[in-house]
């Protein structure tokens, strides 16, 4: 019986936190949820989540700094983060904040499901 791989979705808008949760749970995956990156560092290391999906519209701090937060965590910084977001020009935010990779919003399941095999893997 292998492990089960945990996502972790910062995400301020909480149907978006329901919604990936449905539909990650369904797929198998165990998730835990946050609408802020509040002592980001200290949520990620207390769940050690396989893979980090990041809104770019955060309270706070906001997805740029808490990305560049985790990948200058020499604990964190092998964690994919995806950075997800509405904004068009999503590509630079994400390389902006050194995220492994991105998804636009609003995303079609088959799209999640995707990202999300593809860095399980």
């Amino acid at each position: 019986m292998r492990e089960t791989k945990k996502v972790f979705v910062f995400d301020d808008n909480r149907d978006i936190l329901d919604l990936c949760t449905f539909i990650l749970e369904d797929a198998g995956y165990e998730i835990k949820t946050s609408e802020n990156a509040n002592n980001i560092e200290m949520q990620v290391a207390a769940y050690m989540p396989d893979l980090i999906f990041m809104d770019n519209w955060l309270p706070d701090s906001g997805g740029i700094e808490a990305t560049k937060s985790l990948k200058k965590n020499p604990d964190l910084k092998h964690i994919p983060v995806i950075y997800f977001s509405a904004n068009n020009d999503i590509s630079s935010l994400a390389d902006e904040a050194g995220a492994d990779s991105y998804l636009s919003k609003p995303f079609d399941i088959a799209a999640l499901e995707d990202i999300v095999k593809k860095f399980m893997s």
